[in-house]
């Protein structure tokens, strides 16, 4: 059944961003004495937000000098004002299913490294005020907060909506709003995924075709 919107995560669905910033965040715990590679950055962290890594951080490191999430948000900025990319096909996709159907994107990245990824995609336009980051809604990812923000930022009911999402975090938010989820296989195993409630796909090509489009 074609739904009524789609509600897009935004990294690894759209930008090809999270091995760029878990080096960063790699390099910076292992400063800290949290020794790690981007690899386990990943494992560790994807799909989280800034208020929860704080106390897993801490919890191995020590307590984090006030202010940390912002300015290591700054310097993460930075570094995606250069080096943000799309995933391959996930623009051409996204623009198929938007001449059909509202769209928005729900990402638990802050609000500013989420505008900067949007300008340099060329996203801005396309979802306007349908943008929303962990700092736009009370809990951020794996509660279904920001899901539900979405959706009714489209006029639809949450249960009259596909998810997108690449992360078991984001597939948990997306189920625990009445979502349904279209897992993105291409980083996370397409068993973890289903698992959480989300239905594997592997190309961003085939997206519209899922999709009854």
């Amino acid at each position: 059944m074609i739904p009524s919107a789609v509600l897009f995560d935004c990294d690894g669905v759209l930008a090809d961003t999270e091995m760029v910033v878990n080096r960063l965040v790699a390099a910076e715990l292992t400063a800290r004495g949290w020794v790690m590679d981007a690899h386990q950055a990943r494992a560790e962290f994807l799909g989280m937000a800034w208020p929860d890594m704080r106390p897993l951080v801490e919890a191995r490191t020590g307590p984090l000098p006030t202010g940390w999430e912002d300015d290591f948000s700054h310097r993460i900025n930075r570094m995606l004002e250069a080096e943000t990319l799309a995933i391959p096909d996930a623009i051409e996709a996204l623009h198929v299913v938007a001449a059909r159907l509202p769209v928005a994107v729900a990402s638990n990245s802050s609000r500013l490294e989420l505008a900067t990824k949007m300008e340099r995609l060329g996203l801005l336009e396309l979802f306007g005020a349908r943008c929303f980051s962990f700092e736009d809604v009370p809990r951020p990812k794996p509660a279904p907060d920001i899901y539900i923000a979405a959706a009714q930022a489209c006029g639809v009911a949450p249960q009259d909506c596909v998810v997108v999402e690449d992360s078991v975090t984001g597939t948990r938010a997306a189920i625990a709003a009445g979502c349904r989820v279209l897992g993105f296989a291409r980083d996370t195993p397409a068993g973890a995924l289903h698992r959480a409630g989300a239905r594997p796909f592997y190309a961003m090509k085939d997206l519209p075709a899922l999709l009854g489009l």
